[in-house]
């Protein structure tokens, strides 16, 4: 661990950390073939993690808390906090592997397949917690993989009306509950279809929102941007178009991004602008961290960039927002 524990930062990060070895790939393989790679690095990731160090390089104080073990992937992702200047507190499990991630990136656009390992003695616990890392601070990132240690900090931030933000990609065991605690989850595309088992966007973000008393709710939709719902009104943010060379990282620094925005009492609609912009800059690089953009490059973007297609039309909305207002739209 380094830092006082007791000192107060504007943001707190509690999740997964990641080394990820990022295979560039001149196209996706087939079955059954061999493929000379264009390149090898291994860089630091994760959910968390990476959302943290974004909020840091904007000039956000920022602590982190994880789980490693003692090997030189941990060794990896403690020195590249205390090099971004990150108040890290470490839980080190002794002979065990910290997580890591071979991801397999298409040359040709960017996308990327993550293969991931992680040693079930390096999940966070509740029990690792001290409420001292999160008290004071102005906002607190979750995410959905160790949710009884999420939900413990997330308890604590809301008895002091912190703002909590969620990262949920997957329905982890317990995601439930600790959804009861986050006020901003923010999901993949594919997390409310799985939670609820709606498909269509449009029908179970209102879903969740009540279920869930949420204060916002939003999925990210990949190059086609956001998808907000804040109880009366959909809101869609189109993506920026870039030339992505890899898309890992593009929803951690979108968390960031929204943590960011959120602490400056920006407009949701002026919020998930910013966060778009953000991710969209850091698929312009390898990795989950490749291309963390300066606040001036992400707001010229924001001015000048090409924007997406829309996901969907201005007459869809608000026929999904009339039909999620009627009485009885949750049975």
């Amino acid at each position: 661990m380094n830092g006082a524990a007791s000192a107060r930062v504007d943001v707190v990060g509690v999740g997964v950390n990641a080394t990820d070895t990022i295979i560039r790939l001149p196209c996706f393989p087939r079955t059954d073939s061999k493929m000379e790679i264009l390149s090898a690095e291994v860089m630091p990731g994760g959910q968390v993690a990476s959302a943290i160090v974004a909020c840091r390089r904007w000039g956000l104080s920022a602590r982190y808390v994880g789980k490693i073990g003692d090997d030189t992937a941990g060794n990896l992702q403690a020195g590249e906090m205390k090099r971004e200047g990150v108040d890290a507190h470490w839980i080190t499990v002794s002979g065990s592997a910290s997580q890591t991630a071979f991801i397999l990136v298409d040359e040709s656009s960017g996308e990327r397949t993550v293969l991931w390992k992680r040693d079930p003695q390096i999940a966070l616990r509740a029990a690792d917690l001290k409420r001292d890392w999160i008290s004071g601070a102005r906002a607190l990132l979750v995410d959905g993989h160790d949710t009884e240690a999420s939900a413990q900090a997330a308890r604590w931030a809301r008895e002091e009306s912190i703002p909590v933000v969620g990262d949920f990609d997957n329905l982890y065991h317990h995601v439930e509950p600790l959804l009861q605690t986050v006020a901003f989850p923010i999901t993949s595309k594919a997390f409310p279809e799985r939670l609820t088992g709606e498909p269509d966007l449009l029908k179970s973000l209102p879903r969740i929102f009540c279920e869930f008393n949420c204060r916002l709710i939003a999925a990210t939709l990949g190059h086609l941007g956001a998808l907000a719902w804040d109880g009366q009104k959909f809101l869609l943010c189109p993506g920026f178009r870039v030339r992505a060379i890899d898309t890992t990282g593009a929803g951690d620094i979108f968390h960031g991004a929204f943590l960011y925005g959120l602490l400056q009492s920006w407009s949701i609609e002026v919020l998930l602008e910013f966060s778009c912009a953000a991710a969209a800059l850091n698929c312009t690089a390898p990795g989950a961290r490749g291309r963390i953009a300066s606040l001036g490059e992400i707001q010229n973007l924001r001015r000048t960039g090409e924007r997406s297609e829309l996901a969907y039309s201005g007459q869809a909305l608000r026929l999904a927002a009339q039909a999620a207002l009627t009485p009885g739209a949750r049975a």
